[in-house]
C-alpha cells in the first residue's frame, strides 16, 4: 500500500536531501525520517553510501537503514514489503513520514503503491553472463523497443531486470510498468532539491572526497575481507567497485577517484531525468537560505493532515 499524509524529499545525489530532512524532522512536529535508498538497506557500507551518522540516527528516529548483509540480495518488492510493516507502525502512532532518497523506482513504489513483477534468479543469472550492456540493450531492444528506448544503454542493472521480467513472465516489460508513465494524485507531498549543474558537480567532488578521508578504502576493505562476499545488488552502489581495484592493486587511487566521479555524475543526470518526468513534484532551489521555511509551508498548504 501507498504512504499517505507523508513529505517525500528526491533529487540528485549531493543535493542536500539529507540534510534537509533532519532540518525538516526538527521543524515538523512528530514527525519521521523513512530512508528511501537502495544502498544505505546495507549493513557495514556507510561512508561510501553517505549514510546518516550514528548521531543523526540517534537525534531522529530513520527507517530501512541497515536492513540486510551485503551478500544479499535487494530488491523494489522486497523494500516495499519492509516500507509497507513501517507504513502501518508509522500510521498507528500517527507519525508523519518524511521520505528521503534518491532511488527513484523504489520512492514510486513506496508513494504509489505499485505492483512490483516477480522474480527469476536462474534467468538473472544467465543475463548476468553477458558482459556486454550493448548486448544486452539489443536484445531488449528485439523484444520490448520501448522499454529499451526508456533505459540507458550503459544501464546494466536495469536492463537485466527489463530482460528478466519480460522473458521470465512472458509480458512486456513496458506493460509491467505503464504505471510509471502515469501520475495519478498522491496524499504524498512530494518535494525535489534543484541545483545548477556545476554546483552539483563540485558538491558531488567534495562529498568523494570527504569520504575518502573519512576511511571510504578502509570500508571497502573491510568488505573484501568478507568470507561471504557481496550480492549482485550490494555491488552496485557507486565506488565500491572502484575502489576495490585499488586494494587489489590494479588502478590507482587517482584514476578510480576519477572513474568513481564519472559514474557519480551521470547517475546524477539519470536521476534528475526520472524525477523531472513526475508532475506532482515542486521544486525547490537547494542553495536557498530559506529552504527549510519554504518547504514547511508548502508542506503544510499542501498537506491532507
Amino acid at each position: 500500500m501507498p504512504f499517505s499524509d507523508s513529505l517525500a524529499i528526491v533529487g540528485p545525489t549531493a543535493s542536500g536531501k539529507s540534510s534537509l530532512a533532519l532540518a525538516l524532522a526538527e521543524a515538523i512536529e512528530g514527525s519521521e525520517l523513512v530512508s528511501v535508498d537502495s544502498m544505505q538497506v546495507y549493513r557495514t557500507m556507510d561512508i561510501g553510501t553517505a549514510k546518516p551518522t550514528a548521531a543523526e540516527q540517534a537525534a531522529v528516529p530513520h527507517h530501512l537503514i541497515d536492513l540486510l548483509e551485503p551478500s544479499e540480495e535487494s530488491s523494489v518488492a522486497w523494500f516495499a514489503e519492509q516500507a509497507d510493516s513501517v507504513r502501518c507502525d508509522l500510521a498507528r502512532r500517527e507519525v508523519t513520514p518524511i521520505l528521503v532518497g534518491g532511488t527513484g523506482l523504489y520512492h514510486r513504489a513506496v508513494v504509489d503503491g505499485l505492483d512490483i513483477p516477480g522474480q527469476w534468479p536462474d534467468l538473472v543469472a544467465e543475463l548476468e553472463r553477458v558482459p556486454d550492456p550493448a548486448a544486452l540493450h539489443a536484445r531488449l531492444t528485439g523484444l520490448d523497443p520501448l522499454a529499451a528506448s526508456r533505459i540507458e544503454p550503459t544501464n546494466r542493472r536495469r536492463l537485466i531486470r527489463a530482460l528478466e521480467v519480460t522473458i521470465g513472465s512472458g509480458r512486456l516489460f513496458s506493460d509491467s510498468g505503464a504505471g510509471l508513465t502515469s501520475y495519478t494524485p498522491s496524499s504524498t507531498v512530494l518535494v525535489g532539491l534543484d541545483l545548477e549543474r556545476d554546483l552539483l558537480t563540485e558538491r558531488i567532488r567534495r562529498r568523494l572526497d570527504d569520504q575518502l578521508e573519512r576511511g571510504f578504502l578502509a570500508e571497502v576493505e573491510a568488505l573484501l575481507r568478507r568470507p561471504d562476499g557481496w550480492s549482485r545488488t550490494a555491488a552496485q552502489a557507486l565506488g565500491y567497485r572502484e575502489l576495490s581495484e585499488v586494494i587489489r592493486g590494479t588502478e590507482s587511487l587517482e584514476a578510480q577517484r576519477a572513474v568513481t566521479l564519472l559514474r557519480t555524475r551521470r547517475f546524477a543526470v539519470r536521476q534528475l531525468r526520472w524525477f523531472r518526468r513526475d508532475p506532482r513534484i515542486t521544486w525547490f532551489d537547494a542553495t536557498s537560505q530559506h529552504l527549510v521555511a519554504d518547504v514547511v509551508a508548502h508542506w503544510r498548504k499542501s498537506s491532507t493532515r
